[in-house]
């Protein structure tokens, strides 16, 4: 509880430190208006008001500034199918089998039209054009559905592109699609297992853990070797996250998921060895993410080679 606090009071200190950052974020969630700027000028200064740094275009050399370049560049609205939580289903059976599907429980453009006599004791809600919309139900009969219904509700009235310029997300369809609940050897949480590809090749595996306290993330390489970097999310060295039995198995399917693209980070879950995909993520963090130590941005942003450098 003290971690949590202390880390409350640091964010607040930074946020009175960089008002453009609290601009940023009150657009983020809807309570100002930012749409009108221009993309190369909005991505510009939401760079510069998250990282702190002035963002390179022009020779960009981090995977950070090559992500942002990426936005502007990369025809990232061609994978709206992609990002699609459930138009993205049917490209994971076509290219790597149903089997790796997370079970669907329904799908629905309002939240009235959501029956919950008919859903199971537990589920997951959450809408399908956008991030961090997710509701958890684990018991029905104290289920919060008026909670549910309004923080849905207000995602489906938002574009999420407008967040962060990130393309692919301007033109999908807001629904509802309910999930079956699930969790891994822990019995209490879902880790996630982000893997890093960079043109079909899979280079760092990122482990998201302890979602419910202070989330952390343990980095390690394609071999489980611990990489003592800290990137979104705070690190544990000391935290032992035992080597997924068949990794080699969920580093075929990145590098089948990301065959022929620039970058892309592919999502995975273990429940009971068995895995489950999440997501395909093009823009991490819409390209803010920081690290710590810096050198590691130089280093994965050496492993994306950009088409040409001509820019918008």
């Amino acid at each position: 509880m003290l971690m949590y606090r202390k880390s409350i009071i640091k964010r607040l200190v930074s946020l009175i430190k960089n008002p453009t950052r609290v601009i940023i974020i009150l657009n983020n969630f809807g309570l100002l208006n930012l749409n009108w700027i221009s993309d190369r000028i909005f991505i510009k200064i939401q760079y510069k008001a998250m990282t702190g740094r002035e963002l390179n275009l022009l020779f960009p050399k981090t995977f950070s500034e090559k992500i942002q370049w990426l936005k502007l560049n990369g025809n990232l609205q061609n994978y709206s199918c992609l990002v699609d939580k459930y138009e993205v289903r049917k490209y994971i059976v076509e290219t790597i089998g149903e089997r790796y599907l997370i079970p669907l429980i329904g799908i629905w453009d309002k939240f009235d039209d959501i029956d919950f006599k008919k859903l199971p004791e537990q589920f997951v809600l959450k809408c399908t054009h956008d991030c961090n919309s997710a509701i958890i139900c684990k018991n029905k009969t104290t289920f919060n559905t008026e909670y549910a219904k309004t923080r849905i509700n207000k995602c489906l009235l938002r574009n999420y592109y407008y967040s962060g310029r990130e393309k692919q997300y301007k033109n999908i369809k807001p629904r509802i699609i309910c999930e079956k609940y699930m969790v891994d050897v822990s019995g209490v949480e879902l880790k996630d297992y982000k893997i890093y590809c960079f043109d079909g090749v899979p280079k760092v595996i990122q482990v998201i853990y302890d979602r419910l306290t202070v989330c952390k993330s343990n980095l390690y390489d394609v071999n489980w070797n611990y990489i003592s970097v800290a990137k979104t999310y705070p690190t544990d060295p000391n935290r032992s996250i035992s080597k997924p039995s068949n990794l080699v198995e969920m580093l075929n399917i990145a590098s089948i998921l990301s065959r022929n693209r620039i970058f892309v980070r592919v999502d995975l879950y273990l429940v009971s060895e068995k895995i489950y995909f999440g997501e395909l993520t093009f823009t991490p963090a819409a390209g803010n993410g920081k690290f710590e130590p810096t050198e590691f941005d130089q280093i994965m942003g050496s492993w994306i080679e950009l088409p040409n450098m001509s820019v918008v």
